[in-house]
């Protein structure tokens, strides 16, 4: 028996490191967190010195089981968790369970920290090791506190505004408000008219444009000329003045030093992977993670490819400097090494989750050394971390910018200008991307001939185009988070989990990959907005961001920065609950008036969306509603598109002496015609649709319903069914699968009676309220209580034995489980 215990996140980088320590090291894996905050009200006590009630979390608990057991044994346990707060925190619940339970006594314990799954790395981390940081812990528990008084707290206040359901994160709600804002921008801007002037220089060595840069002795600006036939007459002139020559009056060549960008960072790698490779931010940190917890190399056996990718350090240590150095050398000859090493200082002042930037564990790896043992996907970010790594250690590249000026008369001048490479220096391996292209884009590269003043160069045309100024462009995962680290809003590990919070609960979606609000997320940010500024804003965000990471510094206590946060937190939830109208939380918008009732149209969201409505409730007679149709939103909406929806429910015409109409329920669009409904396709306009296609429709689903049923029994309920999945028996009650070496039609009534007996699940109904069977459950006989604590324990032996077995027969383990965010506890 091993006599040292070592604890690690993910049960690969366990079998990855299980191999480095050798047989006096037993190393298993937490999966993740241990615990978190039971799941309701008052899981953080506010009136106790914010009290946390922690409880495991049942995935995880036979991990739990697995780690106990086998630290009974254990002379030493060592905790070698991530080197971040989230880390340092699952190590401290890991300690506090084992203590719970008393196996803890007598025993030592350490952590360990490492960046790198490496034989090196490891080997030194556990030589080395510390005791556990209660900064970085109480850190980590007061920003979960955090996050769950702002959920917990914020999202009643939503279901009873805005919409049930509805759910409110601390980071989570001002990056919301960011594309929110971003979005009304774009509405409310305004495109201007304005139009360029550029010459075709017809060189004899070599074509080139210049563009206009001073006219009637005034310089050219943007907005100098706004319509065609200003731009017209300015043309001709310009054509009139040069008379077919433009002279050369100065010449100015310079030489400038561009220098490589930093290592890569976490928010830096999501950006590149973003504008280079088209990866989301979640698909860059899952194909890191593989990265750095190894990969089998052959005889070289399983490493780790990359340092630890939550980072907000540029740094790189001084044996992996020396290391690129010499391959920089090798590659690229020496004089593409620097005389002194390139050294980057990191922006943030609390740049502590990890030790250096993200590079790989060795250079001398190349991307084509390591291709055949990676995926597409791992092989791209890993060339992408290699390149970005090598080139921040080249010299800089010496890049040659020449500009022209060429008079047109003495009114009027155009501008040549035109970038080279003189020494690609670290441009020979990497650039990095940007999200938009400038001025210096498309002069880089092009080449101008030999100029020098008192050069006559033919004037070939001159060229006018209209153009028009283009509103802010929406938020790209990269630029988004970009922006999040500009503003302070999270911190590297929690950028991907930020965005996908959004998209899950449909406040935002991709148009484009842009990030687009929907109608509920808009309401959502302009409810916090305008009623909880202060908590969305982007400067207190931030400001809250630094005081965490000074409670991880040791420089400030976290119950107190709590305290500061709590009371007058609290204070503005319960008012707003008493006097905030629903109609404004819910940006209800009136448009105009129907022409035929005289009534109001309005737009507002409903319940299941955003609807239009024309009348209002005090009317004697009921309100008319119409839900939106796709793409609409009911911050757009105009008085013309809300009258349209009304057009529904449409009378097509008649068959089979049956009307046959057109409408939209509350599964979408249909088809009717009797008591037949049949659904539109994505492809059908419901406002559009002919009678032809309705009917088509119509017979197609009236078809499926007559070959639906296989056989029946008389004076029995029992049936044999034709489903989406295939043929199964039902009574109605009861749902059962035929066995596949049976003849669906030669089942008996007996056969399937006990087909259904031994293997029947009940039929699901949809539409039940929970209230009905919270109500059922309520009426259960008081000793169902006594029982359900007997066999609670016999419950959960079985669902972990489940699991166990579902877990084995996957060829692939899942990535460590993420802590429970408020957003995703039940209420």
């Amino acid at each position: 028996m091993a006599k040292n215990l070592l604890i690690v996140e993910s049960p690969a980088k366990a079998k990855t490191i299980n191999k480095y320590l050798g047989s006096d090291f037993h190393v298993l894996a937490s999966y993740g967190h241990v615990r978190d905050l039971v799941p309701k009200e008052g899981a953080v006590d506010t009136a106790h010195g914010f009290a946390m009630r922690y409880d495991l979390i049942e995935r995880n608990e036979r991990h739990v089981d697995a780690i106990a057991k086998a630290a009974r044994s254990a002379d030493a346990l060592y905790l070698a968790t991530d080197p971040d707060r989230e880390g340092e925190a699952i190590s401290w619940h890991v300690a506090e369970i084992l203590k719970e339970r008393g196996l803890l006594e007598g025993k030592h314990l350490y952590r360990v920290v490492f960046s790198e799954i490496t034989p090196r790395a490891i080997k030194d981390a556990v030589a080395h090791p510390r005791q556990i940081s209660y900064d970085l812990v109480n850190a980590q528990q007061a920003r979960r506190a955090l996050d769950y008084l702002v959920g917990f707290n914020l999202s009643p206040v939503l279901w009873r505004k805005v919409q049930r359901g509805l759910s409110a994160g601390r980071v989570q709600s001002p990056a919301l408000r960011m594309i929110v804002e971003r979005e009304e921008e774009i509405e409310a801007f305004v495109p201007r008219e304005y139009w360029s002037v550029d010459a075709d220089c017809q060189h004899p060595a070599q074509p080139f444009g210049a563009r206009l840069v001073k006219l009637d002795n005034e310089k050219f600006q943007q907005f100098t000329i706004t319509d065609g036939e200003t731009a017209e007459s300015a043309r001709r002139r310009l054509l009139a003045a040069a008379s077919g020559v433009l002279a050369v009056t100065d010449v100015d060549s310079k030489q400038r030093k561009r220098r490589p960008a930093a290592p890569f960072i976490t928010s830096t790698l999501q950006q590149e992977a973003s504008r280079k490779l088209g990866f989301t931010t979640s698909r860059t940190m899952r194909v890191a993670q593989k990265l750095y917890e190894g990969v089998a190399l052959g005889d070289e056996g399983t490493v780790g490819l990359i340092t630890y990718m939550r980072t907000d350090s540029v740094s790189l240590s001084q044996e992996a400097v020396a290391e690129l150095r010499d391959v920089i050398a090798r590659d690229f000859g020496t004089q593409a090494v620097p005389d002194q090493p390139n050294v980057y200082q990191t922006k943030s002042k609390n740049a502590q989750e990890a030790h250096e930037g993200i590079r790989p564990t060795s250079a001398l790896r190349t991307p084509g050394s390591v291709a055949k043992y990676l995926d597409a996907d791992g092989l791209k970010l890993y060339e992408l971390i290699w390149k970005r790594t090598v080139a921040s250690q080249m010299v800089p590249a010496t890049l040659n910018t020449v500009s022209v000026e060429l008079a047109c008369s003495a009114e009027h001048a155009f501008r040549a200008t035109g970038t080279t490479v003189v020494d690609p220096g670290f441009l020979a391996v990497y650039e990095e991307g940007k999200d938009q292209k400038g001025a210096e884009d498309d002069e880089q590269g092009r080449k101008l001939p030999q100029l020098k003043p008192g050069d006559r160069i033919p004037l070939g045309a001159i060229q006018i185009a209209q153009h028009f100024t283009e509103p802010p462009p929406r938020y790209s995962e990269a630029s988004l988070v970009k922006a999040l680290e500009e503003y302070g809003i999270g911190r590297p590990s929690t950028y991907a989990s930020i965005i996908q919070v959004l998209q899950n609960r449909e406040y935002v979606f991709l148009d484009n990959r842009r990030f687009k609000p929907s109608d509920v997320g808009r309401a959502v940010a302009k409810f916090l907005s305008g009623h909880f500024s202060q908590y969305v804003d982007y400067d207190f965000t931030a400001h809250l961001e630094d005081e965490l990471d000074a409670v991880s510094r040791g420089e400030e206590e976290w119950v107190p920065l709590l305290e500061r946060f709590w009371k007058p937190f609290k204070s503005t939830v319960d008012e707003k609950i008493e006097t905030v109208d629903k109609s404004e939380a819910t940006g209800a918008r009136e448009l105009g008036t129907d022409p035929k009732s005289g009534k109001p149209v309005s737009v507002r969201l409903g319940r299941f969306g955003p609807f239009a409505q024309i009348g209002t409730k005090e009317d004697e007679e009921k309100p008319a509603f119409a839900s939106l149709r796709p793409g609409q939103s009911m911050h757009t909406l105009t008085l013309e598109e809300a009258l349209d929806l009304f057009l529904l429910p449409r009378t097509l015409g008649e068959d089979k002496g049956e009307p046959v109409t057109v409408g939209i329920g509350r599964f979408g669009p249909f088809a009717k015609r009797g008591s037949t409904y049949a659904s539109l396709t994505k492809e059908d306009d419901p406002y559009t649709v002919d009678l032809a296609r309705a009917l088509f429709l119509i017979e197609e689903k009236e078809e499926i319903a007559r070959n639906r049923i296989i056989k029946s029994f008389d004076g029995s309920t029992m049936q044999v069914l034709n489903g989406r999945f295939g043929p199964y028996i039902s009574d109605g009650e009861k749902n059962g699968k035929i066995p596949k070496d049976r003849e669906p039609a030669s089942l008996t009534l007996a056969e399937c009676q006990q087909i259904l007996e031994e293997t029947g699940k009940p039929v699901r109904r949809f539409g039940r309220k929970a209230a009905t069977r919270k109500a059922a459950a309520k009426k259960a006989p008081a000793k169902k209580a006594a029982k359900k604590v007997a066999t609670k324990k016999a419950a959960k032996k079985a669902a972990t034995k489940k699991a166990a077995r579902k877990t084995g027969t996957r060829k692939n383990v899942a990535e460590p489980a993420a802590p429970l965010a408020p957003e995703d506890l039940p209420f």
